[in-house]
């Protein structure tokens, strides 16, 4: 018989194959725009159009994130994240084949699409498919896959045409669409529409008999049966009411304003900038662009092993405090290399000593990928109550997407423009103040059921963490005798 970790970990692979994919898709501009911007290119771009290639998948997740939601919510999860899938393998395909800039951006803006679909929904996926105690590391471990993709990227640009290394990239695509046809549906999903039955067969195939899953299941299906059905049938303008009646409740809003700012640290903690720009930012801290490839495999390689690293201490620490520790520990180093840099370019200290900024951006990118990378991508899969996961995941990935966009398309101008002291101080500064905003709003969230989450949201404790009141008991008591 297979264990049900087994059968957890067959079905998130789909997911973080996904995400390896995405990493390939922010990091493929370091291998096409020196590419192209390079004189003997027969595609010739300005400035301009390179900071839009780059940043174009910031535009295209906006939909990307709406349908996503609409998809997981009508279809189920399964199904969306197949379909989520077909965009990406068309603009790789797209790029490939392309002969101008128009079939680049077409092809970026598909890639973009599904980059986009693919944040939210992923978590949701991880969260509902997988146990309390797995959860964490799964989510974590998407971080691990996009550092991965893009260090991939990184190794196969060097050595590879850029149209080769977008042909490479169909492939983790494929694969991962393919194991997607194996899952189950989502029991969470199923035990929203009401079909118990379903639910609890697809249940037991991830997670066992174990009194630790009786439990949450029983507790899924009752928070389900107390609430009223929704009518599937109802019109467009009663669906626009029903949105923004949303607004009203506790259990919306402060959720969709967690994933929001954490989508913001991501951004500010220069998560995607840094792969996207990588070959430009090193030539310019080491002045030896001959180099800057060997020193970007090196940061890349610590990246990927901190995010990896990250999916151990989750299942040791809370996730609150890796958080704030890694995050405010990164955040001094920043503003550490930033000073340095700043007083290398007056001329105040010597610049031949590139090891220091160096040393110090590889301590950054490890304090930040232990914490202020993974924990934010984790809450995406567990913060979300069921009713709003759909809805939810639409509204913060729209702010997420606009946060991607402004980052990637203003980040060439900041490097021509203030250099690389400056750009990441205008980041660090931003990320400084997220983390201080998430400090006071954000719960703790290590080994427990995305029930008792939603719980906590309704009414603001975790209700395992108190003994019951008698109506809740009596409710406990007839649920019981009911099953």
């Amino acid at each position: 018989m297979v264990p049900p970790v087994v059968k957890q970990t067959w079905a998130v692979s789909a997911v973080l194959i996904n995400m390896f994919a995405q990493g390939m898709m922010l990091s493929y501009p370091s291998s096409l725009l020196p590419a192209i911007q390079a004189p003997d290119s027969d595609i010739k771009v300005d400035l301009n159009t390179a900071s839009w290639l780059a940043s174009v998948v910031g535009v295209a997740g906006i939909p990307g994130f709406l349908i996503s939601s609409i998809l997981m919510d009508w279809g189920g999860r399964k199904m969306a994240h197949a379909i989520v899938i077909i965009p990406g393998i068309l603009g790789w395909l797209f790029i490939y084949l392309g002969a101008n800039v128009t079939s680049l951006i077409i092809g970026r803006l598909l890639s973009g699409f599904t980059g986009g679909a693919s944040v939210c929904l992923g978590a949701v996926v991880i969260g509902e498919y997988s146990s309390p105690k797995n959860r964490g590391t799964y989510l974590n471990l998407k971080t691990a896959s996009v550092c991965l993709g893009g260090m991939m990227i990184h190794i196969l640009g060097n050595f590879c045409h850029w149209r080769t290394v977008a042909l490479l990239s169909l492939f983790p695509y494929i694969i991962s669409l393919i194991i997607t046809f194996t899952w189950p549906e989502s029991p969470a999903w199923l035990v929203s529409r009401k079909e118990f039955d379903k639910s609890e067969q697809a249940f037991y195939w991830l997670r066992g008999h174990s009194d630790e899953a009786e439990k949450e299941l029983y507790e899924l299906i009752k928070a389900q049966k107390d609430k009223p059905t929704v009518i599937k049938n109802s019109s467009f303008n009663e669906k626009v009411v029903d949105f923004l009646k949303k607004f009203t409740r506790k259990d919306f809003v402060k959720p969709v304003v967690i994933i929001a700012l954490s989508g913001l640290l991501i951004e500010t903690s220069c998560r995607h900038i840094f792969p996207a720009y990588a070959s430009q930012i090193i030539g310019e801290v080491t002045g030896n662009k001959s180099q800057s490839f060997y020193y970007t495999l090196a940061i890349d390689i610590i990246i990927t092993t901190s995010a990896i690293f990250s999916s151990v201490l989750v299942k040791m620490y809370k996730r609150r405090t890796l958080l704030f520790v890694t995050g405010f520990s990164a955040l001094f180093v920043l503003f550490s290399v930033c000073t340095y840099l700043y007083l290398v370019s007056k001329a105040i200290i010597s610049n031949n000593y590139t090891w220091i900024p160096i040393s110090l951006f590889v301590l950054y990118f490890i304090f930040a990928n232990l914490g202020c990378t993974p924990i934010p991508l984790a809450l995406l899969g567990e913060v979300l109550p069921l009713a709003h996961r759909g809805s939810g995941s639409a509204l913060a990935g729209l702010v997420m997407s606009i946060a991607i966009l402004v980052a990637l398309k203003i980040t060439p101008y900041l490097l021509e423009s203030v250099k690389v002291y400056g750009t990441f101080t205008v980041f660090g500064s931003a990320m400084g103040l997220t983390l201080v905003v998430m400090y006071f709003i954000l719960p703790e969230t290590k080994d427990r059921t995305l029930q008792e989450i939603e719980d906590y949201f309704n009414y603001g404790r975790f209700k395992n963490d108190e003994k019951l009141n008698k109506d809740e008991c009596e409710e406990d008591v007839k649920m019981k005798m009911i099953s």
